[in-house]
């Protein structure tokens, strides 16, 4: 079973998306910031990550943009899924080197479809 780890700062939209991928056979862990998410990343290794970007601590952008740096996570799925839905947010995400974006609030098979996607990629 692929696990993915949600990190999202709103406790409701955690919980939210949380129940959707575990709904669609997913594993799922989470974490709260971009700080707790390098820290499960290292601990867990999942196979996939859901971004928020506006977070304490660190942003999406920051979290992604050392993911896509390193060499032992470089590999690793991004999906940014944030309320900043505008052209410009999508473009600057994608160029930290996410690996698709989900604009808030999504339809719940275009977050699924794009996650079991990319696990598929």
């Amino acid at each position: 079973m692929s696990t993915v780890l949600v990190v999202e700062d709103s406790p409701a939209q955690r919980e939210m998306i949380t129940d959707l991928l575990r709904g669609s056979g997913l594993d799922v862990s989470v974490a709260t910031d971009g700080v707790e998410a390098l820290e499960r990343i290292e601990s867990q290794q999942p196979d996939i990550v859901i971004l928020d970007i506006v977070m304490p601590r660190m942003n999406g952008y920051e979290l992604c943009r050392r993911l896509k740096n390193d060499p032992k996570t470089q590999t690793l799925p991004v999906v940014m899924c944030s309320s900043k839905g505008e052209e410009f947010d999508r473009y600057w995400g994608l160029k930290q080197g996410a690996d698709a974006y989900v604009a808030k609030p999504f339809q719940p098979t275009e977050l699924v479809g794009t996650v079991k996607q990319l696990l598929r990629g």
